[in-house]
């Protein structure tokens, strides 16, 4: 299942879905609620676990087991929630260029001065931030609330099989996630990459992202590429 970073939709993983679905993968590119094509259901409630709920409720409607969770940016927010609130059906994470949180933290807690100054840009009613300049064009306003609400976990995600952690090394400017990155590279139970792509990885790096996923899926595919 793939999960998107602030303001994008499902829409954003579109080359990779393609690409796992043609090696037979079943793939879920899921729109939160609030942003994109469910921009409709956008309102002062839309919060984190509004988002996290986006993905139980697809786990357990489809019956899925053994998932492999994906999430970029803000999307590894939501990832941690859904693999504590569903720990039955949630197999291993895959942190794409995100937010790793512990409990109580919030986007708003793990960014920095910048980005929250970024999040304080709200649209007219209040509910939601604006997309920033360079996202895609088919960006749209992400819910404020989700952005601010902390994070109640109920386990230490022991239970998880596999967590990777993507780290794009090409930003234009100092990366937000170099802290995660340099600490999770030191810790033997996570797997961390290195990509020479800007934070974009879905559409800068797509083919080292897949290798990365597939080997996530079934380790017999070997490792993937970037600096480990």
């Amino acid at each position: 299942m793939l999960i998107p970073g602030m303001c994008h939709g499902g829409w954003c993983f579109e080359e990779l879905t393609g690409e796992l679905r043609a090696r037979g993968h079943a793939v879920h590119p899921l729109t939160l609620t609030g942003l994109s094509e469910r921009g409709h259901l956008l309102r002062g409630g839309v919060n984190l676990d509004t988002h996290i709920q986006d993905v139980t409720s697809l786990l357990a409607a489809e019956n899925i087991r053994d998932a492999v969770l994906l999430g970029h940016s803000y999307g590894g927010m939501v990832i941690t929630g859904a693999a504590d609130r569903a720990p039955d059906r949630v197999d291993a994470l895959v942190y794409l260029d995100a937010m790793v949180p512990g409990p109580g933290d919030s986007s708003w807690t793990l960014v920095s001065d910048q980005e929250r100054r970024c999040h304080l840009d709200v649209v007219e009613t209040g509910y939601a931030v604006r997309p920033l300049p360079f996202f895609d064009p088919r960006a749209t306003p992400h819910p404020l609330a989700s952005l601010l609400q902390p994070l109640q976990l109920t386990g230490d995600l022991a239970h998880i099989r596999r967590r990777d952690y993507v780290y794009a090394a090409g930003w234009d400017g100092q990366s937000p996630f170099t802290p995660v990155y340099q600490r999770l590279r030191e810790d033997p139970s996570w797997r961390t990459y290195a990509l020479a792509s800007g934070h974009n990885l879905m559409r800068d790096a797509p083919q080292d992202l897949l290798k990365i996923l597939l080997q996530a899926v079934d380790p017999a595919d070997g490792e993937g590429p970037g600096q480990p």
